[in-house]
C-alpha cells in the first residue's frame, strides 16, 4: 500500500511556536503549541518538536510518510534556511534552523519569513488558488507582506524583499521598531490603529486613559460597531493610509488581487471600505477597477500551520 505523504509545519513566534502535521489537502492531523521562551537554545526547541513529530508518526501506524518540513519564522532567510537577528527571539545572531530540523528528521526542510509563508498558504489553500499575481498583507501587531509575481514569491537577492510595512509614509512620523520613523506599519496595524484612536481621544480632551489602555484593535472595532465617532474615524484614517500605500505597491507587479489578513482585517467594511476608496482614488489610471482587495480565505486559527506547510509543499512540487 502506498503511504500518504504528510509535511511537518512549524511557525516560530516570539511568544509561542505552533507546529503540526498536515496532509496535501490541508487537513491538519496534529497541532501543538509550545512556549518559544522555554527554549533558550534553538537546538532545545528542535529536539522537543521533533520528539513530538516522531511520536505522532509512530502512532499513525505506518500509514503516512513524512515528506518534508516547512518553517515560518521572523527574519527568515529562504535561501540560507536561517533566522537572522530576529529582535523578538531570545536566539541571537544567525540561527541555521532549517539545517537543524533537516539533520534531525532526515527530510528536506525549507524556511521563510512568516508573511511569505502566509502568502504561499493563500496560494495553495486560500483565495489565491487560481492566481499567479497577488499581494498578501498581514495586519497584526505590525504589517507583513508577501508579493507573488508569475506564480513565484518575490524574494530579492537576499530573501528579504517585499517589506511593504516599512515603506515610509510620513517622514519623521511615528517611531518604528525598525529604527526609522513614519513606516506604514506604525499606522496600519493593530498597534497603529490603537495609537490613532488614542490620538483622536486626546485631541478632543476626552478622558482617554482607560480607553487607550483597553484600546486593542478588537476593542476599537467594538466601539465602531456602537457608533463611536472616534473609533470610526480611526478606521477611516487607517484605511486612507493603507489604500494609498497599496496603490503605490501595485505599480511594481500589477497584481490581480490584494488579500488582507489578520485581526484588523476582521473589522470588515470598517477597514475595507476606506481602504478600497483610497486605493481607487490614488491608483494609476491603467490599474483602476482592475485589482480586487479581498479578505484572506485562510482560517486565522490555522493560517500559521497551513502557511508553513505550504512552503514545503510548493518546494517539493507535490500539491
Amino acid at each position: 500500500m502506498t503511504k500518504q505523504r504528510l509535511v511537518a509545519a512549524i511557525d516560530i513566534g516570539g511568544t509561542n511556536t505552533v507546529f503540526g502535521l498536515v496532509d496535501l489537502d490541508g487537513q491538519i492531523l496534529l497541532k501543538e503549541t509550545i512556549s518559544t521562551a522555554h527554549f533558550p537554545e534553538p537546538e532545545d526547541l528542535v529536539h522537543g518538536v521533533c520528539e513530538q513529530i516522531d511520536l505522532a508518526m509512530r502512532l499513525f501506524d505506518s500509514k503516512y510518510v513524512l515528506a518534508g518540513v516547512g518553517i515560518g519564522a521572523p527574519n527568515g532567510n529562504y535561501f540560507n534556511g536561517t533566522i537572522e537577528f530576529a529582535p523578538n527571539l531570545k536566539w541571537k545572531g544567525i540561527v541555521p534552523l532549517a539545517k537543524l530540523f533537516s539533520n534531525r528528521l532526515k527530510v528536506k526542510t525549507v524556511l521563510s519569513n512568516d508573511a511569505n509563508a502566509a502568502t504561499i498558504g493563500e496560494m495553495i489553500f486560500g483565495g489565491a488558488k487560481e492566481m499567479t499575481d497577488f499581494i498578501l498583507i498581514t495586519l497584526g501587531t505590525g504589517l507583513g507582506s508577501g508579493i507573488v509575481s508569475n506564480g513565484e514569491i518575490i524574494l530579492g537577492h537576499d530573501s528579504f524583499a517585499g517589506e511593504i510595512g516599512h515603506v515610509i509614509m510620513f517622514p519623521d512620523g511615528r517611531q518604528c521598531g525598525c529604527g526609522r520613523k513614519g513606516c506604514l506599519e506604525t499606522y496600519c496595524s493593530a498597534t497603529g490603529i490603537k495609537q490613532t484612536y488614542a490620538d483622536l481621544l486626546m485631541s478632543r480632551h476626552r478622558d482617554s486613559h482607560t480607553k487607550v489602555q483597553n484600546g486593542t484593535a478588537k476593542y476599537i472595532y467594538g466601539k465602531a460597531l456602537q457608533g463611536d465617532a472616534d473609533a470610526i474615524t480611526a478606521f477611516n484614517q487607517t484605511g486612507e493610509i493603507l489604500g494609498l500605500a497599496l496603490a503605490n505597491s501595485v505599480a511594481y507587479t500589477s497584481p490581480e488581487a490584494i488579500f488582507l489578513f489578520g485581526g484588523l482585517a476582521m473589522a470588515g467594511d470598517f477597514i475595507f471600505k476606506p481602504t478600497i476608496e483610497s486605493f481607487e482614488r490614488n491608483v494609476l489610471n491603467i490599474y483602476k477597477n482592475k485589482i480586487k482587495i479581498l479578505p484572506s480565505q485562510l482560517n486565522e486559527n490555522n493560517a500559521a500551520i497551513l502557511g508553513a506547510a505550504s512552503l514545503i509543499i510548493k518546494a517539493l512540487n507535490i500539491s
